[in-house]
């Protein structure tokens, strides 16, 4: 009888396929899920009418500020004022010393006696030869000689009587008083020094008036000439040029309680930087402003008529290109290239062309906006805006 035949290889090659596909089957990884769209804080187009006011930087300025210089030479003496504190108009500032314009007075003054007593005799000899020429008893030439030397002796005791004056004026000078009321700056001569009338040895201190107070800004030209379009063609309403209202926020964010006007507007274009000078002023009673610090200007020029305001940080710059994101019916982005004018000083960015009423425009979450992809768009109000700040 023939031996049986075993069916264990088959069973053996089964397992081993069996495994193999089971192996196979492990290895292989799910396809993840497509991500959920991205929410987005949007805005809807509404031209609107809205205050225009444009933010600057500017620098505080005094009202005046006069160099204190010395009239006369010699040793500077003494200071009589603490620097950086204010002072009066004509309050004695510094003292040089007097010695020798008070010898130089005292000699013109020994001069001035020689020509009184010059004079007198003069006009004693004209009074005497006056009768005596209408008599015929001196001849025409003592006449003459007389009334000449009598005419000199005036001149001479005018210039004598001058040299006087001279005198006194500069022993005056040797104490150098405050021209205006105002803050002083640091001391340019200390004690001992020689100054004079010319060069930087005679400057002493400077002295600026700080009530009111001037804050120069520049504009370009460029921002002038839309101006004037944007009026001519109804855009905009701009406010009285003579009266335009003007805001200083300082370093610290807040703003100076004072409002101030344009005050000065250059009617010429600097050449070298293509801008336009102009000032405002504002009172300063407490002295809180300064000459020289920089400050953000707010000017309100008007009002933007029909106008389509985006906030600033919705703006993307590409190249030279300005770009919004924008949202379709079908939530897609689809970027759109715009015009904008300055920023105003609420973050407010005027679009003068590339945006119509209507439009959906992105203002947070543009980094996850990227063109073609489809976005979860939120209004952007408070609540919504904080729900898409936490999502990024």
């Amino acid at each position: 009888m023939a031996p049986t035949r075993t069916n264990t290889p088959t069973l053996k090659t089964i397992t081993i396929v069996a495994s193999a596909l089971f192996l196979s089957a492990c290895g292989e990884k799910a396809a993840p899920p497509a991500p959920p769209p991205a929410p987005v804080a949007v805005i809807t187009v509404q031209p609107t009418s809205a205050p225009m006011s444009f933010e600057m930087v500017g620098e505080t300025a005094g009202y005046r500020d006069v160099e204190v210089r010395s009239r006369v030479n010699g040793i500077l003496l003494k200071r009589t004022y603490i620097e950086g504190q204010s002072v009066s108009a004509g309050q004695v500032l510094f003292e040089i010393d007097p010695e020798p314009y008070k010898a130089a007075l005292d000699q013109a003054k020994g001069g001035l006696s020689i020509e009184i007593a010059k004079l007198e005799k003069a006009r004693a000899d004209r009074d005497r030869i006056i009768p005596l020429f209408k008599e015929n008893a001196v001849s025409r030439k003592d006449y003459d000689d007389a009334m000449s030397a009598h005419a000199a002796a005036v001149a001479s005791h005018q210039a004598a009587e001058a040299k006087v004056r001279e005198a006194q004026l500069n022993l005056g000078y040797t104490k150098v008083v405050a021209p205006i009321s105002g803050m002083t700056s640091t001391v340019a001569q200390s004690e001992g020094s020689l100054v004079s009338t010319a060069g930087d040895s005679g400057k002493l201190t400077t002295i600026s008036q700080l009530d009111p107070l001037y804050v120069t800004f520049s504009y370009s030209e460029e921002d002038r000439q839309r101006m004037e379009s944007l009026e001519k063609s109804k855009k905009i309403t701009l406010n009285d040029q003579r009266n335009l209202k003007a805001r200083i926020q300082l370093a610290d964010g807040s703003f100076y309680e004072e409002t101030g006007k344009l005050d000065f507007s250059d009617n010429r274009v600097d050449p070298k930087t293509g801008t336009i000078r102009a000032r405002a002023i504002f009172s300063n009673p407490k002295a809180q402003l300064l000459p020289g610090q920089f400050v953000r200007l707010h000017l309100d020029f008007g009002k933007a008529n029909n106008a389509i305001l985006i906030p600033e940080r919705a703006i993307v710059q590409s190249q030279a290109d300005k770009l919004v994101m924008t949202v379709d019916k079908d939530n897609k982005v689809s970027p759109r290239t715009v015009k904008v004018g300055r920023t105003q000083s609420d973050g407010m960015v005027r679009v003068e062309s590339g945006l119509q009423q209507g439009d959906i425009v992105i203002v947070e979450g543009i980094m996850k906006a990227k063109p073609g992809s489809t976005v979860k768009p939120v209004q952007a109000n408070a609540s919504q805006a904080s729900q898409v700040q936490a999502t990024k």
